[in-house]
Formats: C-alpha cells, structure tokens, sequence
C-alpha cells in the first residue's frame, strides 16, 4: 500500500470513527432523556468537543490530500468525506440539543411516558448507519434505500408536535415541558436529514451523479 493509499485508507477511518461517536451520544442522551439521568446527560459538552475535534482532523487530512493533485476518484472520495464529516458533526451538536433539553425536563414529571422519541431516535439512527455502511461497503443502492425513511421521520415529528400543542392548549402548565419535547423531535428529524445527505454524497461518491432536490424513487427490491 503506498503512503496516499493509507492516508486514504486513514480518512475514512477517520470518519467511520466520528460516526460512531456520534450516534453513540444520541443514543446515550435519548437513554439519559428516559432514565432522568441528568448526570449522563450534563456531559454532552465533552462528547461534543471530542466530535468536533475529529471533524478538524478530518478537514486537517483532507485538505493534505487535496494538495496532492489526487486522480478524479479519489478527489471525489475527498470531498464527499469532508461532506460527510460536516454532517455528522451537526448529528453531534443535534445531541447536544437532546442532552440540554433532558436536562431540563428532568426537573419536572414526565408528561407522558417516553415512547415516541425513543421511536424517532431508532429511525433516525438506523438511516444514519445504513448511510454509513454504504460509504464502507461502496454500495449506492443501499445508500437510495435510506433516502425515502426520511419521510417516516418527518411525518412522526409532525404528529408529535401536533400532539404537544393540544396538550399546550389544554394544560398550559405544560408549556415548557411540550416545547422542550418539540425541541428533541426536530432534532431526531435533523439526524434522519443528516443522515439523506451522507446517502446523497454516497451516491454521488460511487455513481457520479448528484441525486440532491431529485424526486425520491423507492429503492427496488432485492
């Protein structure tokens, strides 16, 4: 392997490790969000800056590389992951999002027991690492599959936050506890955007063709 095929080879490294930081503290402070556990989630600041600094890393390697003069392929495989990278970094601050809200609805009863959230996050999380899985496998069929689950995302949010604004009208003294939960559920609905978009890029990373504000067209079956 020669020394531009291992940096290659460490970019996306790189980059698989920085997803599965990320996806692990949305996980963990949609777990802490459940279990009250404020004492997980108040450490969402240190797993933020440990994302963010792999981001820079990433950047750090991919622009050494960009200077090289890289061949037409690996230019493309450059710039999806620096693409790539941003996205997951925003999956990292979105659970930041998470982890403050649950901080502050821990201080008050739960409104209702937690079963739309913890719903939302699978979704949005399984779309993340399909997204990902492509990237390593070099599969773009499997990354279009991700694309249309965004919908699902979508519309659960949209439910939910039909949901809490009854419940606002109806019992204001759940106001902030409501806004909170709406908070949490945009930002699993921006994971699962998060998540199109590292699909997208993989496309275009194996394909050559950018599928971005295309009309969505179910993946065939296998």
């Amino acid at each position: 392997m020669t020394h531009h095929e291992q940096d290659l080879t460490h970019l996306k490294e790189r980059l698989i490790t920085m997803a599965s930081h990320a996806e692990t503290a949305v996980n963990r402070y949609i777990k802490a969000l459940v279990e009250r556990d404020n004492e997980t989630a108040s450490r969402a600041k240190e797993e933020d800056r440990v994302i963010d600094q792999l981001e820079v890393e990433i950047d750090d390697l991919a622009i050494t590389l960009l200077a090289k003069a890289p061949l037409a392929t690996d230019l493309r495989l450059i710039t999806v992951a620096m693409k790539i990278s941003h996205d997951l970094e925003r999956v990292g601050d979105e659970a930041t999002t998470i982890a403050r809200r649950a901080v502050e609805l821990n201080q008050e009863p739960p409104l209702k027991p937690y079963v739309d959230i913890p719903h939302m996050a699978r979704l949005a999380l399984e779309m993340l690492r399909e997204a990902l899985d492509a990237f390593v496998s070099r599969d773009p069929r499997r990354a279009r599959a991700v694309i249309p689950r965004d919908k699902e995302v979508d519309g659960l949010n949209k439910q939910l936050h039909r949901e809490l604004a009854s419940y606002m009208v109806e019992k204001p003294a759940t106001i902030s506890r409501c806004l909170n939960l709406m908070v949490i559920s945009k930002a699993l609905e921006r994971i699962a955007d998060h998540a199109t978009n590292i699909a997208e890029e993989v496309v275009f990373l194996y394909e050559g063709r950018d599928i971005r504000h295309l009309p969505v067209v179910k993946a065939a079956a296998p």
